[in-house]
């Protein structure tokens, strides 16, 4: 299956390791913002032919972290402490996934953040994310940048 993302969204750069294992992520960079994107194909797909809700859930995290990290303005790799989900509607293959985050809060060592994962328009997934901000010792990412 191509990928025919929409207008300004280009490979992720993120896509490495397991990652990578998932499909081609892609991103789009808007006014301190990061949406990312992704193709619904069969291997992201359980036995009724719909978005398994771990591939959700992975996505979201994604999302989550990346989405944050644009938004808070910090460039280092913030790993994720805890996730809430609600699965809303089937995500069916073909689509074209997009998650979009909300910094809800930043203190000096967490960044709490919500998202939303559509496919083609449709809200299919709403999380929330705590994630942990390290010391000016933690690995630094460019993923969101």
């Amino acid at each position: 299956m191509t990928n025919n993302a929409p207008e300004g969204f280009k490979e992720f750069e993120g896509n490495v390791g397991f990652v990578e294992l998932t499909g081609l992520l892609m991103v789009k960079r808007v006014e301190g913002d990061a949406y990312l994107g992704l193709r619904i194909e069969d291997k992201h797909c359980n036995i009724a032919g719909i978005c398994h809700g771990g591939m959700l859930m992975t996505f979201a995290d994604m999302q989550l972290g990346v989405g944050a990290l644009a938004l808070s303005g910090l460039r280092k790799f913030i790993p994720t402490i805890q996730m809430s989900c609600d699965f809303v509607s089937p995500a069916q293959k073909g689509a074209w996934l997009q998650g979009r985050t909300q910094l809800v809060k930043q203190t000096r060592g967490l960044l709490f953040a919500t998202c939303l994962l559509t496919a083609d328009d449709k809200t299919v997934f709403s999380g929330s994310g705590i994630m942990k901000i390290p010391s000016d010792k933690g690995r630094y990412s460019d993923a969101a940048l």
